[in-house]
């Protein structure tokens, strides 16, 4: 004897079913992602990873004259382990969930620029442009661009709208 027949789920309501769980991994992959990234910004070889791009950034370069390697990685790791925290606050706080999406777009933002000011970053075989080591590295961060600016839009429709707030 059934208790009670489930009803079958229409095509909406399946996109709508996937589009909330395509929010959830993006955000907490996201999250996942910069927290294991930002913490290893506190170890050596990272630091000496990070050093050629940050060193022909027009953005960056500047930082390397005022800190060691060492310290901009780490201050890079406190930028990346900060926005994953305010990125993981959606739940309860989607004002702060946004700040660091919008974050985490301007940081990634940052990240592939160095794909024009790293050299070798993207070369050439003939006409077609070819991603480098320094490139392949770096082009994930168009994914997580992505990432950063879907989570940002999610968290400010629900603060925006479920909170009651209303943007000028």
């Amino acid at each position: 004897m059934r208790v009670g027949k489930r009803r079958r789920m229409t095509g909406p309501e399946a996109a709508i079913q996937l589009e909330t769980w395509g929010i959830r991994v993006s955000r907490y992959g996201l999250v996942l992602v910069l927290a294991l990234i930002g913490g290893l910004k506190f170890t050596a070889p990272e630091a000496r990873g990070i050093e050629p791009l940050v060193l022909h950034s027009p953005l960056l370069s500047w930082l390397l004259e005022a800190l060691s390697v060492q310290g901009v990685s780490n201050l890079i790791g406190v930028i990346e382990l900060t926005l994953a925290a305010l990125i993981a606050t959606r739940p309860f706080a989607p004002a702060v969930s946004l700040a660091g999406s919008l974050g985490a777009s301007v940081m990634f933002t940052i990240t592939l620029s160095f794909l024009l000011s790293t050299p070798g970053a993207i070369t050439s075989l003939g006409w077609v442009p070819v991603l480098g080591e320094a490139g392949q590295f770096l082009i994930k961060d168009v994914a997580l661009l992505g990432a950063s600016l879907l989570t940002a839009a999610e968290a400010l429709q629900t603060w925006q709208f479920d909170a009651g707030h209303r943007l000028a």
